[in-house]
């Protein structure tokens, strides 16, 4: 549970500086549908290098608790990364937080207390060829469905595309219980390898897409149910993660405060990169549009 609460801090920190770069990153005669030379741009951006640094180390520790808690537990400690975004962004970018988003961390807090109480050990499933096929072909899907969800109008495109970010990372959860070998001819020949890496660089593409071109927070909050409802439920079903004996409520009840209280922060999916007025300046703070679906300028 500790290294899950690591990678929500990584992955929580790192939205503070990706967010920025890809701003920077934007050009005039950028199209609304999804663009894989946006993301090259923002890689040459040093606050981009970092944040993508952080989000390795963030994986890594994921990996480790896949390996020892269950799917949701993880899921959760995952959403509550926007608590960590909305912190560090209080902090280092002076971006203002009300009383109801103070109220929100907090309940992340106790939503993740509660699970950490109640949650059992990981589930002894590995998943049949079924599963592992099945996580590849979600993958592909989630790929295909972002490109067609790229041309939709500009609240639906956020809506679904943060979504299909979700279900990519979620698609990635999934996959990395369903590798129980690291070894290099076990990991060439599993097709949830691939699946981890298609669907990954899927959620990249189409969140970095829904960040620059919609509304922030439409695609944030797609993306936390995206990628925490799904592979709790595969995790219960098809992998036999469990609770405590007599803990099913709390973990319930944590679970969800943990989800809600990530929603109430969805605003924070962009990693906070405003300035207060008056305020200290962010890194390369640039400017952007009305949180209404509308365009960002760099």
């Amino acid at each position: 549970m500790l290294c899950a609460l690591g990678s929500a801090v990584c992955f929580g920190t790192a939205s503070v500086f990706q967010a920025v770069a890809a701003r920077r990153a934007a050009s005039a005669d950028d199209s609304a549908g999804v663009d894989p030379r946006l993301v090259m741009r923002a890689v040459r951006q040093g606050w981009y290098v970092l944040g993508l640094t952080l989000d390795g180390a963030g994986f890594l520790l994921e990996l480790v608790a896949l390996r020892s808690v269950p799917i949701y537990a993880v899921g959760a400690a995952l959403a509550a990364s926007l608590a960590v975004t909305a912190v560090v962004a209080s902090w280092v970018l002076k971006v203002s937080l009300g009383r109801a988003e103070w109220g929100a961390v907090l309940v992340v807090c106790l939503g993740l207390g509660l699970l950490a109480v109640a949650s059992g050990a990981e589930g002894h499933g590995t998943g049949g060829p079924a599963l592992r096929w099945g996580t590849l072909g979600a993958a592909a899907l989630v790929l295909v469905a972002g490109l067609a969800a790229a041309r939709l109008p500009a609240r639906a495109r956020s809506a679904a595309l943060g979504l299909g970010a979700g279900l990519g990372f979620g698609v990635v959860t999934v996959a990395v219980r369903l590798i129980p070998d690291f070894g290099i001819t076990d990991l060439l020949t599993n097709p949830a390898t691939y699946a981890v890496l298609l669907g990954g660089g899927t959620a990249f593409l189409l969140l970095t897409t829904a960040l620059q071109h919609g509304s922030v927070t439409v695609a944030t909050a797609g993306m936390v149910i995206g990628e925490t409802i799904g592979p709790a439920l595969v995790g219960v079903l098809a992998l036999g993660d469990r609770t405590r004996d007599g803990l099913a409520g709390l973990a319930i009840a944590g679970y969800a405060l943990a989800v809600v209280g990530a929603l109430a922060l969805a605003r924070f999916g962009e990693g906070g990169a405003e300035p207060q007025a008056g305020g200290a300046e962010a890194p390369t703070a640039p400017e952007r549009a009305e949180d209404t679906g509308g365009g960002t300028s760099a």
